[in-house]
């Protein structure tokens, strides 16, 4: 069954699975703030949604900086993805209405 997720988790999947991969990658391809984008992987990863793995040590002291922590869509991500994007695209425009008149 596929997972009912928040504007915000369904945007940072999104971004994962089109190939952004690590932390601040994320939160400037969705522009939500990291206090957004790293619960959302926790939860994404919690869920089974996304996978993640630290890269080694040795190549992020060779470019002196702390290691970063990459994150890789799942089968089962892609296919939630995949399914919250059709009941998105399936919601039609709504037109304004004219308020009912008070009783």
């Amino acid at each position: 069954m596929a997972k009912q997720l928040s504007v915000a988790s369904l945007t940072v999947l999104h971004a994962v699975a089109s190939g952004t991969s690590h932390g601040f990658d994320i939160i400037d391809a969705t522009d939500l703030p990291g206090g957004t984008v790293y619960p959302a992987l926790s939860r994404l990863e919690r869920d089974g949604l996304v996978v993640s793995d630290w890269e080694d040590v040795s190549i992020a002291r060779e470019e002196g900086r702390p290691p970063r922590r990459y994150y890789a869509v799942t089968s089962f991500g892609l296919t939630t993805l995949n399914s919250a994007l059709a009941r998105l695209h399936a919601l039609k425009p709504v037109r304004s209405r004219r308020p009912s008149p008070a009783r």
